[in-house]
């Protein structure tokens, strides 16, 4: 959105960086007035972090508007399945049947507070209207024409990302383990971790993990077929479209019986694809310009946030980080 300066554009997955923030902070920490903030704390303290270390000129947390969107769904119904819990009194204009994920009772005020702070900084928010913060993480990533982007998440599938070329790079810092041993992914880590090709990393991970499937999402992936097999065949025929062609081709060079597992799930891999990719083109909303300010954008507001959540610590941590970068 904003003319780029130096530094690089930092998306964060909002909902994975504060899950985790929640889980790794007690939850008796708490607001003046009793209430918990473990996340809010957390999650201001990693941002505090990054923007120390990857001294962004922009920032943007990304939001899930729809954590489950029904294209994928309508896909394959057990996508992120096991995470439903039924809506206890569903909203009468929603429609029937209706779901939402499971989230711990004391994050999901949390997330209102978390908000709060972010917008008295200065730092901006995207979504897109039914999808996930994957999609717009993989739209403004892939779109960025000026300064090289790091993805910051604890979900592998956003390692689809990564890439060298067309520049500018797109890089995922990976904090599936926790901020202290997060670590910095492109095509070449992808590669030689994988197994997948070099040229194509990213795309050729998202087609190898539709093959092999992801518990976590709900995919089941091909029976039989699994990490080191699905890297063997992606490697082979360049992406997943190819490998379905193949299997249709009795003259393409695929062992019997790998030929039948692949023949059998021929369902299941037409639909996987779009599936486990991230959208490109979306529609993002921001909530404000994602240039990251140097000072808070409402410094009063931001001083009052602070000590009504108990969060005066990570606050100033975060302030001085902006002022620093």
């Amino acid at each position: 959105m904003s003319t780029p300066e130096a530094g690089p554009l930092l998306l964060l997955d909002g909902a994975s960086l504060w899950f985790r923030a929640f889980y790794a902070i007690p939850e008796k920490i708490t607001a003046p007035d009793g209430r918990p903030v473990n996340a809010l704390r957390g999650f201001t303290d990693m941002v505090a972090a990054l923007t120390k270390q990857h001294a962004p000129s922009r920032l943007v947390v990304c939001l899930d508007l729809d954590w489950r969107p029904a294209f994928r769904v309508d896909l394959i119904p057990s996508y992120k399945a096991h995470r439903v819990a039924e809506t206890v009194e569903p909203d009468p204009a929603a429609a029937s049947g209706a779901v939402a994920e499971e989230v711990p009772d004391t994050l999901t005020p949390q997330v209102d507070m978390i908000l709060e702070v972010l917008e008295a900084a200065g730092i901006a928010t995207a979504g897109a209207d039914g999808l996930e913060a994957d999609d717009v993480i993989g739209t403004l990533a892939t779109r960025e024409r000026h300064s090289e982007t790091i993805v910051v998440s604890g979900d592998r599938d956003l390692l689809q990302l990564v890439r060298d070329t067309p520049e500018p790079p797109v890089r995922v810092f990976y904090v599936g383990r926790g901020l202290s041993k997060a670590e910095l992914w492109g095509p070449a880590e992808v590669s030689a971790k994988y197994g997948v090709p070099l040229r194509n990393a990213g795309p050729a991970y998202a087609d190898m993990a539709a093959l092999r499937g992801d518990a976590s999402d709900g995919l089941p992936g091909v029976a039989g077929i699994g990490d080191k097999s699905a890297a063997q065949l992606i490697s082979r025929f360049g992406s997943l479209d190819a490998l379905r062609e193949a299997v249709t081709d009795p003259a393409s060079e695929l062992a019997k019986g790998v030929r039948a597992k692949l023949a059998a799930a021929e369902d299941y891999l037409k639909a996987a694809g779009p599936v486990v990719r991230v959208v490109q083109d979306a529609t993002v909303d921001f909530s404000r310009d994602d240039l990251l300010p140097r000072e808070p954008a409402d410094p009063d507001r931001l001083h009052a946030l602070a000590a009504a959540y108990n969060a005066e610590s990570p606050v100033k941590r975060l302030v001085t980080a902006m002022a620093k970068r």
